[in-house]
């Protein structure tokens, strides 16, 4: 985005409580925002005219940027500010989210008009110490004017100015899915997973060093510029660009399982310790009362996918634990302990939820008392070794088939309430129900554990997607509403 040229120039071409074992590195995400209601603060706004390098002609505020529906909007108006005719908004996550490789991808659709250039962009982090280009840049998308494609760019330092870049034929003012995948051998580029783009930074080939290095991320709507030209259609004002979502995905190398000891929380409520018999000594808690709890900080599950969750637990009589993540805001349901006979005498009950990949704090709850917990274990469900019929309680059912939607009532008045139900459904799995405009986009979305979703949200007239998604796979239904 920065100093664009209208040539371009040909190029060789957790800490964690527990223990790991290794397999094959795959992409897990690492960071989003879904603009679910409002801006992350990883961002970070741009205020100012200036040209910014390019003549352009706008003076960016935050103020043009907000968040409508779960959609990020970025427009572009007509307005005087600081001596600039135009107004806009370009957001950054420099100082808060910098990356070194990995899939970055935003799903967007772009405003079409003379002078109007959007894009979605990488700049080096040491920018502020070796100026541009020496920081590097790489242009996940842009787009021009009201062209019928877009482009995937790199700028680097190789003796003065060096661009290497791309295009494809798409529909901008449609939403699309643009991202990179950059490796230390490679940057490609995709659209909707299509490959367009590549260029060669293996042992940084053509003065590529740039690119070996952390990136942070931009977004904005420019207008006028030395690469779309100083002509700006006016009746296409205000012009708005439309971001999904922005997510970052990194190489991780996945674990097959790891245990947390229960004592080693780092809060609780009313639990206490005590020195087990259990297999491997130690302490365990103990004396738990109904409504005590454990929290366990920056437990990382490293895929979104089904986890097996084992308790190594002992009870005279029986009780009931749950667990949840970050303090209630996911549940992950209840799990019961059988009377093993005495408070020393061991077994290991267990539970397969669905999680989605991220950093939680990993809580445990009494429902009921009257039970000791020696361990917590955590397995991905792919990797996860059957458990000792002798030792373990039998898990839940493993889903066997796809679940089903009926949504009541279709065709539905404007305005009347709207019944969503999930039919054969594990609803010890969480769903996740979105209803989507004829366009994709998303206006409306509650994950959920139980068999029924009512709609709060008011339906003006029109043909809109049900989609529930969940562990078994996604269901997609047509709704009208008249």
């Amino acid at each position: 985005m920065k100093h664009r040229f209208t040539s371009l120039l040909g190029a060789a071409a957790l800490y964690l409580l527990g223990s790991f074992s290794s397999h094959a590195q795959t992409y897990q995400q690492v960071w989003a925002d879904e603009f679910n209601g409002s801006i992350s603060s990883s961002w970070v706004f741009e205020t100012g005219g200036g040209g910014w390098g390019n003549n352009e002609k706008q003076y960016y505020q935050r103020a043009n940027a907000s968040v409508v529906n779960g959609i990020l909007q970025i427009t572009a108006r007509k307005e005087n500010v600081g001596g600039y005719p135009y107004t806009s908004s370009r957001m950054k996550t420099q100082g808060t989210k910098e990356f070194k490789y990995g899939k970055i991808e935003a799903r967007m659709k772009l405003p079409l008009g003379q002078g109007l250039w959007p894009a979605f962009w990488m700049l080096g982090s040491n920018i502020n110490t070796v100026s541009w280009p020496a920081c590097g840049e790489i242009d996940v998308m842009e787009h021009i004017n009201a062209e019928n494609k877009v482009y995937g760019t790199v700028h680097w330092d190789s003796n003065g100015h060096a661009e290497y870049g791309g295009n494809i034929i798409t529909s901008p003012d449609a939403y699309h899915v643009y991202s990179i995948e950059w490796e230390p051998a490679y940057i490609r580029w995709f659209v909707d997973g299509v490959k367009y783009h590549e260029i060669n930074i293996t042992n940084n080939t053509g003065g590529t060093e740039e690119f070996q290095r952390p990136f942070f991320l931009l977004l904005n709507l420019a207008v006028a510029g030395n690469w779309p030209g100083q002509t700006v259609d006016e009746s296409k004002l205000p012009a708005t660009m439309f971001v999904d979502y922005v997510r970052v995905f990194q190489k991780t190398t996945a674990a097959t399982s790891r245990t947390i000891q229960a004592e080693s929380y780092s809060a609780m409520n009313g639990m206490q310790l005590e020195t087990t018999t259990d297999t491997g000594g130690g302490q365990n808690v103990a004396y738990v009362d109904a409504g005590d709890w454990l929290a366990y900080n920056s437990v990382n599950f490293p895929t979104s996918g089904n986890y097996l969750l084992e308790y190594r637990v002992a009870s005279p009589s029986g009780g009931t634990l749950s667990s949840d993540l970050n303090a209630g805001a996911v549940q992950l349901g209840n799990t019961a302990i059988p009377a093993t006979g005495g408070w020393q005498n061991w077994t290991t009950v267990s539970k397969t939820v669905y999680i989605n990949a991220g950093t939680y704090n990993f809580g445990v709850f009494a429902q009921t008392g009257g039970w000791n917990l020696n361990w917590i274990r955590i397995t991905p469900a792919s990797s996860a070794r059957a458990a000792s019929s002798a030792a373990t309680a039998a898990a839940p059912a493993a889903i066997t088939g796809i679940f089903d939607v009926a949504v009541y009532p279709n065709p539905q008045v404007a305005g009347a309430p709207l019944s969503i139900q999930l039919q054969n459904a594990d609803l010890t799995q969480p769903t996740t129900v979105q209803v989507l405009d004829v366009s994709g986009r998303q206006v409306w979305q509650q994950t959920t554990f139980g068999s029924t979703v009512e709609v709060s949200h008011s339906l003006p007239g029109g043909v809109y997607l049900i989609q529930a998604t969940n562990a078994a796979g996604k269901i997609t239904k047509k709704l009208v509403v008249q």
